[in-house]
């Protein structure tokens, strides 16, 4: 069983798969190679939650390359996708966000580390609020 954070991951992946797919659907992409990518998505949808570590260079190949073949739809891909791979994805993220998600990662792990339960959208409001209203 995946732990809530995996669980989390693998339902953006799966939203974003649905744009994948209806992208494809109305023909705006090449047949062949979207086929082939979609293969290569659901691999890692496969493969992730049985082995997250080994799958994140999979994970990180895979998203740049939604955002570099895919241009129209990189405004959809949610952006914990970015940070949970890490790696090349974090050149798509302004420092600013990379700071607020190092910060939210830092608050996970220490609730972690007291058994205490995490809320991540509830503390990324949070964080996203008080970002807003400091740089007002």
């Amino acid at each position: 069983m995946a732990n809530p954070h995996l669980e989390y991951h693998l339902q953006l992946l799966q939203h974003l798969r649905t744009i994948l797919v209806a992208l494809g659907e109305a023909e705006q992409v090449p047949e062949e190679s979207h086929t082939l990518f979609l293969e290569r998505f659901d691999e890692l949808l496969t493969v992730l939650p049985q082995d997250p570590l080994q799958s994140q260079y999979l994970g990180q190949d895979l998203i740049c390359q939604v955002i570099q073949r895919y241009p129209q739809i990189a405004h959809l891909v949610p952006r914990d996708l970015l940070w949970f791979f890490a790696g090349d994805c974090l050149h798509f993220m302004p420092d600013e966000e990379l700071d607020m998600y190092q910060q939210l990662e830092e608050l996970r792990f220490a609730a972690q580390e007291s058994d205490q339960p995490f809320d991540w959208h509830q503390h990324k409001q949070l964080l996203s609020q008080q970002r807003q209203g400091s740089s007002h």
